[in-house]
């Protein structure tokens, strides 16, 4: 066995207590906005100056994959944000999708999880070409990766300080990229990769957009991985390998 699997190996065993991954789970990004939502299917840290998330959280399993609940189209504004969350006046005639970060199809294993996914919170602007084009792949990428190592953890979101580009009356931040960011482990791996796409149409491959997660946290002031001893931490967001993931 390498020093290097050793070493994640150790991080995992301090670690473990912490992967429960439910949504009291506290192994969750820094809030820059100090507004964190805990749904009981995905978490969500909500941004009141851009009108959504920051980022959202969750655990995606493989047994969930299995479809059961219709989607349901049930766009609404979220009460839990003390602050109001946008509505759905602000993309009417806005020509923007209103584009989930937790996507629908992930959360279709129930008919609670299902409905959790159309909170406005959980909507940002992008153009159709994107979300109905690269991002729509990324989304079914990271699904297949979900059956292919059973369980994994997805941050997602646009990045929200790099726009001023904004549509209807609450002033809903359009942003110019929006991120992804896959953590997966279990007793003998523990590894993770970032995706930085810019919101307009795009033919390329998805490794095309691999990144690092430090990169990511450059541009969002977010920490992805609080929870994880320092030395592993390190390690995981500096990388941008992508061959350590099974492609399509």
């Amino acid at each position: 066995m390498s020093s290097y699997v050793k070493l994640l190996l150790s991080a995992f065993i301090l670690i473990s207590p912490l992967l429960g991954l439910s949504q009291n789970f506290r192994y969750l990004p820094t809030s820059t906005t100090g507004q964190v939502i805990y749904h009981k299917h995905y978490s969500l840290s909500y941004s009141e100056e851009h009108e959504q998330a920051e980022w959202t959280a969750y655990q995606l399993k493989k047994e969930r994959l299995i479809r059961v609940f219709p989607r349901l189209n049930n766009f609404k504004i979220d009460r839990l944000i003390p602050t109001g969350s946008s509505n759905l006046s602000d993309y009417r005639k806005s020509g923007f999708d209103r584009g989930h970060l937790v996507p629908a199809r992930d959360m279709s294993f129930s008919k609670s999880a299902m409905n959790e996914s159309f909170y406005l919170s959980n909507i940002s602007p992008q153009r159709k070409s994107f979300n109905r084009g690269v991002w729509r792949k990324l989304e079914s990428l990271v699904r297949s990766w979900a059956i292919e190592y059973d369980d994994i953890y997805v941050i997602s979101a646009g990045v929200l300080n790099t726009s001023n580009l904004t549509i209807g009356p609450n002033k809903v931040t359009v942003p110019t990229f929006f991120y992804k960011v896959i953590l997966h482990y279990n007793d003998i791996d523990i590894k993770a990769i970032a995706f930085l796409i810019p919101n307009t149409k795009s033919a390329k491959e998805l490794s095309k957009f691999v990144c690092s997660v430090d990169h990511i946290e450059e541009l969002t002031g977010i920490d992805f991985f609080p929870e994880l001893p320092d030395s592993i931490e390190s390690v995981l967001e500096r990388q941008s390998r992508t061959n350590q993931w099974i492609w399509n």
